[in-house]
């Protein structure tokens, strides 16, 4: 009797604790968010999360999740494993964040409001535009490549938790992280990763574009 009042005691805290955590998580900070953004984050993204220059994403109105998922992604592994997303710069910036700063930080971005780029391609008869909405949304059939729209919706707003808002974000980042998908530089989602193996040059440019233009 003592043995399974031990073990449902055990239980209980496990399943309190774990709760606890869970509600932690649940309720992110946005001040302190802020505070991490201003001073960790601005140089390159901006405060507001609206980089200014296509070398760095925008973060404004990205999904909290997936912004989450990047930062724990640049932190190297235990036992000296590498980061599955390998970036020097934020490793280093990811690795100073305890859990808690990171769902902060990203909840403040994705809570701020997203100024999206510009497309290079804004004529209806420019035959990249074109390909990039052939590509975003119908996919390349004769690659086995699925409509990008399937995962990123029609607006590129994706989905919480599982694909990430790529409409309004500069289209030459799009490129760049489609050819480090493509090149195995970048290995921290397989599917992108079989997806950009496929595709060419002209082909990553053109929806890259695209995306960028859509609101």
């Amino acid at each position: 009797m003592t043995q399974h009042l031990i073990s449902f005691a055990a239980v209980s805290i496990a399943t309190f604790a774990t709760f606890a955590f869970n509600q932690a998580i649940a309720a992110p900070d946005l001040a302190k968010g802020s505070t991490i953004a201003n001073a960790v984050c601005v140089a390159c993204h901006a405060a507001d999360g609206n980089a200014t220059g296509a070398a760095n994403p925008k973060l404004a109105g990205q999904h909290p999740e997936y912004l989450a998922k990047q930062l724990r992604n640049y932190k190297p592994g235990k036992d000296g494993k590498p980061a599955v997303r390998a970036n020097a710069v934020m490793a280093g910036f990811a690795s100073a964040l305890s859990e808690e700063d990171i769902v902060n930080v990203a909840a403040y971005y994705g809570a701020q409001t997203l100024k999206p780029a510009a497309g290079k391609n804004p004529g209806e008869k420019d035959v990249n535009k074109k390909l990039g909405e052939k590509i975003w949304r119908g996919g390349i059939a004769d690659k086995s490549i699925a409509a990008c729209a399937s995962c990123h919706g029609p607006a590129g707003k994706g989905v919480p938790s599982q694909y990430p808002r790529i409409g309004g974000q500069w289209g030459e980042y799009t490129e760049s992280q489609l050819v480090a998908f493509r090149q195995g530089i970048r290995k921290n989602n397989a599917s992108m990763s079989s997806i950009a193996a496929k595709m060419s040059d002209a082909e990553i440019k053109a929806v890259s574009d695209y995306a960028a233009s859509l609101r």
